[in-house]
């Protein structure tokens, strides 16, 4: 008998995922989820949706089966160079902007937050980016923090290994000089790979969120995607307080800060449009 996932037990489940995470699923997402909970299930034994909804509650104390679902429920599609006229903007307008900025005052600091950043393609773009740009980046101290809830894909992430479909969009040059070929993978060098930090977090763990601050620049980019209206603005004024002034935002092609945070301000480069506190 196929497996079948009736509307109260997914509202059930949808919610305490809700409050773990404040990732929201709507009722059309019903066949997707039940697809890949029935895999779960099967892993920790449960005969029944219901049991597996208490075995969260009651049974999985150090969270680790409710991570592995939200790990099973979210996509991690991506690849380098995505979206190149944001990162065109980035790069040739806005980075420019703070570099200069920062230069003026003595400042020789950078942060850039990777948020939501999958399986690592997007934090590695901005490192190689950045070393394309500036010119004395030897000179500076700079960080790339890159953070993501799905412990699995961050673990992949941190060995910076791809294939070829990963790196389809990567110019000839930067293969040759960031990346080690290794038989159908590619390698990302360790200058780069040097450059990042990986770490987990849940945006909807607000105690955690509070520690990260101070960034000239965020990129997340397909993530507010998941989050209802709630939860996007509080993780969207967060993400204003996180910014330093003068810094900027970067969403997906689809978002639009404005829409959520109006504290943001506009500005139409050559390529894109950007937002910045």
């Amino acid at each position: 008998m196929p497996f079948e996932l009736e509307i109260d037990e997914f509202e059930r489940l949808t919610d305490l995922i809700y409050r773990k995470a404040g990732i929201r699923f709507e009722q059309k997402k019903i066949y997707y989820i039940a697809k890949r909970l029935e895999k779960r299930m099967a892993a920790v034994d449960s005969e029944t949706v219901m049991d597996y909804i208490r075995h969260l509650k009651f049974s999985d104390r150090d969270g680790r089966e409710m991570q592995e679902l939200i790990n099973t429920l979210t996509i991690n599609e991506t690849y380098f160079f995505r979206d190149f006229n944001q990162l065109q903007a980035f790069a040739e307008e806005s980075l420019d902007t703070v570099i200069s900025r920062k230069t003026a005052r003595g400042d020789r600091r950078l942060r850039i937050w990777s948020s939501g950043c999958s399986s690592g393609e997007e934090p590695y773009t901005l490192g190689i980016i950045l070393q394309e740009m500036i010119d004395d980046i030897r000179g500076w101290d700079v960080e790339i923090i890159a953070t993501d809830i799905d412990e699995v894909i961050l673990a992949k992430a941190r060995k910076g290994i791809y294939m070829n479909r990963s790196v389809k969009d990567v110019p000839g040059e930067y293969l040759e000089k960031y990346f080690t070929r290794s038989s159908a993978s590619y390698h990302v060098k360790q200058k780069i790979k040097n450059m990042v930090r990986f770490d987990s977090l849940n945006l909807n763990d607000r105690a955690v969120l509070r520690k990260y601050r101070g960034f000239d620049f965020i990129f997340c980019r397909n993530v507010l995607i998941y989050f209802d209206d709630i939860s996007r603005r509080r993780v969207m004024d967060h993400y204003y307080m996180a910014l330093n002034q003068g810094g900027y935002i970067f969403l997906g092609s689809a978002e639009s800060p404005a829409r959520i945070n109006p504290a943001f301000k506009i500005r139409k480069t050559a390529n894109h449009m950007v937002y910045y506190k």
